[in-house]
């Protein structure tokens, strides 16, 4: 087998595990390279059939192209698809930084969507080479019954035995990409042949991509607040190449990461994706 049929395999025993064994499962889907992983992945892992309810949790702030693809794919890929509106603004607290406030928005919108519909699990595209406080996960991480997470208390995980004997109230979180890197996403997209949007591209002769010249998003979030990285990759290839000798942190391009240190963390204890 080679380094991407390992991460495959591994990631398609992670979402069997998860569907058997949680009574309400639920993907999220947040449009971006690593979801659309994600799903590619739950439809091998089902013979082309994704048997759960795929969920955008939306700030209603993403950029256009994203909206396109969403409705496009969720109808070319049959899926269940749910929408999920974020808070306002207003409705976050106020003792965060001003960018991570909105990112607390999808945390309460997530929050009130599993109550509405009952999900017990949720299955979302995090990794731990993405961000320090995602480093420390679980592939199987209990929540309370407010989502909030305990980074201090995980459960052992050895030899893939993954606790779902858990309290009654614990909610579950489930990580099938959180043993893959940047470039092991983007080497699969490759080989696969997944959609993804073009503004993970700088503009070229083969297409739009991001619109600005000499620039390309790196990572995906709110319009507002996501901003492009100087890049010429106009191809798969070019990302990729440019991947393996980059400095620059992935989420380089997220305000939200560029105020106080603890802010991601907070959010994350919360129950932030």
């Amino acid at each position: 087998m080679t380094h991407l049929d390992q991460l495959e395999s591994q990631s398609v025993y992670i979402l069997r595990e998860a569907f058997n064994r949680i009574e309400k499962l639920a993907m999220l889907w947040s449009l971006g390279k690593d979801s659309n992983v994600m799903v590619w992945l739950a439809k091998k892992a089902f013979f082309g059939h994704v048997p759960f309810p795929v969920m955008h949790v939306d700030t209603g702030k993403k950029f256009r192209a994203m909206y396109e693809f969403r409705d496009r794919y969720a109808k070319e890929w049959k899926l269940n698809l749910i929408v999920e509106d974020c808070p306002p603004y207003e409705a976050t607290d106020p003792t965060l930084p001003v960018n991570a406030r909105w990112g607390q928005r999808k945390t309460l919108g997530l929050r009130a969507a599993i109550a509405k519909h009952g999900f017990t699990g949720i299955i979302a595209g995090i990794r731990r080479d993405e961000e320090a406080t995602r480093a420390k996960e679980r592939v199987f991480s209990p929540r309370g019954d407010a989502g909030q997470w305990d980074f201090k208390d995980q459960p052992p995980e050895f030899w893939d035995q993954f606790n779902t004997d858990l309290p009654k109230g614990t909610h579950l979180r489930v990580h099938p990409l959180l043993h893959w890197t940047e470039i092991d996403i983007w080497r699969y997209i490759r080989r696969e042949g997944i959609p993804v949007i073009d503004l993970y591209f700088a503009p070229g002769p083969g297409g739009p991509g991001s619109g600005k010249p000499g620039k390309r998003y790196r990572s995906l979030g709110d319009e507002d607040i996501t901003f492009p990285i100087d890049s010429k990759a106009t191809t798969l290839d070019e990302v990729i190449t440019e991947l393996e000798s980059t400095k620059t942190s992935e989420r380089a391009g997220r305000a939200m990461d560029r105020e106080t240190e603890d802010a991601f963390e907070r959010l994350r204890a919360e129950g932030y994706m």
